[in-house]
């Protein structure tokens, strides 16, 4: 493992790593930095497999790591004697407990990993003393984070102001987005259970968006097939959402407002 991390650092100083550094650094946030920043935080940084079902964040305990999901699909929930309420997936695009880094509580989230993938992981301790010493990675940490805070807000919004058909156009789309695949391995049971809705209301639903060409289902598997008409399905927040990941999250918060 350590032999691992110390290749890792050593090909982030690397020239070609310098010119062309979306082919390293697979998760969005770390792609978006400075070869200087990413080489520092590479240090320490190290490799772990996501398997399914793994429990990366438990509520109100100490996290230990962050972790900056390269692949797979990972569900933030907040959970509750015999029932789970999701409040955003994290794929590509994001990092585990990153909001730990600026303060306050012990999260009363849960983080699952739904389908497996890879990530990186840092001490929290490490990647804290990094964002102090470097304005442009604090940017960039902070910038993700209140993306994610914009997530789950709506994400509560959206479950008592919006329709069922909406609500699942809209988590289809996110996980794509987050899991950056067409192909999803989910069941009408979870769905279900992550949107609060009935299963037979959820199977209605996906039956009547495969009979409109928009998705495929098999055992286990879902297949997006026409992926803007199914944002047209989805309710605003999607928009919103995806445009927080994507841009300054306040932007578009205010741009939505309006």
């Amino acid at each position: 493992m350590m032999r691992e991390q110390s290749n890792l650092a050593m090909l982030l100083f690397t020239g070609t790593v310098r010119q062309n550094m979306r082919c390293f650094a697979k998760n969005e946030i770390l792609a978006r930095m400075s070869p200087k920043d990413l080489a520092a935080i590479g240090e320490f940084l190290e490799p772990v497999v996501l398997r399914e079902r793994m429990v990366l964040q438990e509520p109100k305990k100490q996290l230990e790591h962050v972790y900056f999901v390269e692949s797979g699909l990972v569900s933030l929930r907040v959970a509750a004697v015999g029932s789970i309420l999701e409040m955003a997936v994290i794929g590509h695009r994001g990092a585990v407990g990153a909001p730990l880094l600026f303060g306050g509580h012990p999260s009363t989230h849960q983080a699952v990993v739904l389908f497996p993938g890879s990530a990186h992981r840092i001490r929290v301790e490490d990647l804290r003393r990094l964002a102090k010493e470097s304005p442009e990675i604090q940017k960039h940490l902070l910038r993700y984070v209140q993306a994610l805070a914009l997530h789950c807000a709506q994400t509560g919004l959206c479950g008592v102001r919006h329709d069922r058909e909406e609500r699942v156009a809209c988590w289809l789309c996110l996980a794509s987005d987050a899991l950056d695949a067409n192909v999803l391995p989910i069941t009408h049971d979870y769905l279900s259970t992550v949107l609060g809705l009935r299963r037979a209301g959820v199977t209605e639903t996906l039956i009547r968006f495969e009979q409109c060409g928009l998705i495929r289902k098999m055992r286990g598997v879902l297949q997006i097939d026409e992926r803007k008409h199914l944002e047209q399905k989805a309710c605003g927040c999607y928009k919103l959402i995806a445009g927080a990941y994507a841009c300054d999250p306040q932007s578009a918060a205010q741009e939505t407002m309006g």
